[in-house]
């Protein structure tokens, strides 16, 4: 199978083009056919090597998490899924070493759900780890319910805009965080934007004088300090790139492979309650490109390989 592979760590340039083995199919897990791969920070971090010191790896590394494709093969102890089925996960195993940027992947049964139907491939391919992170920020974290209002730091990113439509259906009130270009794209997403920088506390307080109920930082930097003078209660901000949110009463969000979790948002999006902005595709040769355009952090929406 063809294959995106690192060999060390550093910038785009370690990064590899290359015919692997086929994958072996273990008892409880699936092997799939990959046809989309969506592209996340997280990505371009591992590949600069600064997971090193929180997940083990081996080379040659196999970067990627996301994944949409079809079901080729199913272990012997595997009852959930047949050849044929269509599926998405966020297949991060416990060693980071083969990935999902390729076009066979071993998908423990554990990282997946059924592909939304109402989806394309690009959008299926972008939905896990967007999806997963919002919900289990949102829902797990903060416990967001009905009628309340949530902060959304970076809401027109690839997390933020996935974020605001699952916060949305849960019948809170979103007001998020984004540069002015961005605006009428989320007030399509039914948020409230608001412009970041300078002053965003007070730009805040004029849409909800009272405060608001959440917070949840996507971004980093100031985001959780000015979440704390919005906020009445610290256990109610989120963070998923500030770890020292916690040490100011918050919650830090590592994402985690949840098959119900992930079928969760697969159902949003089967309802029409949630679609997945598709920003630029990219065949997996071009993995590279890809995940510079990422790191650039300018993205509306998500960045997806395509697998032919």
């Amino acid at each position: 199978m063809k294959a995106i592979v690192i060999n060390r760590y550093g910038g785009p340039d370690v990064v590899e083009y290359t015919e692997l083995p086929d994958p072996k199919v273990g008892p409880d897990t699936v092997l799939v056919r990959t046809r989309a791969v969506g592209v996340n920070p997280v990505d371009w971090k591992i590949r600069e090597g600064h997971l090193d010191g929180v997940l083990d790896s081996h080379f040659p590394l196999v970067m990627g998490f996301d994944l949409a494709g079809v079901v080729q093969a199913v272990g012997g102890a595997v009852t959930e899924y047949a050849p044929g089925d269509e599926v998405i996960g966020y297949v991060r195993k416990d060693v980071i070493e083969s990935g999902t940027y390729a076009e066979l992947v071993s998908a423990p049964v554990r990282t997946l759900a059924r592909k939304p139907a109402a989806l394309d491939w690009a959008e299926a391919g972008g939905l896990p780890t967007a999806g997963l992170t919002a919900q289990q920020a949102l829902v797990g974290a903060l416990g967001l319910r009905r009628g309340e209002t949530v902060l959304i730091h970076a809401a027109a990113g690839g997390v933020g805009s996935v974020a605001c439509q699952v916060a949305t259906a849960l019948g809170a009130r979103v007001i998020g965080t984004a540069g002015e270009h961005n605006h009428t794209f989320l007030r399509g997403l039914g948020v409230e934007p608001v412009q970041y920088g300078p002053g965003l506390a007070d730009r805040v307080r004029a849409l909800a004088p009272d405060g608001v109920d959440a917070a949840l930082d996507l971004v980093g930097g100031e985001a959780v300090e000015v979440s704390l003078g919005l906020v009445e209660d610290p256990a109610r901000i989120a963070s998923v790139v500030d770890y020292t949110v916690t040490a100011r009463g918050g919650r830090y969000v590592f994402t985690r492979p949840d098959p119900e979790d992930l079928a969760a948002v697969a159902r949003l999006a089967e309802d029409g309650l949630l679609t997945v902005p598709v920003a630029s595709t990219f065949p997996l040769s071009q993995a590279a490109s890809a995940q510079a355009l990422n790191a650039e952090g300018r993205t509306r929406g998500k960045i997806v390989l395509l697998v032919d």
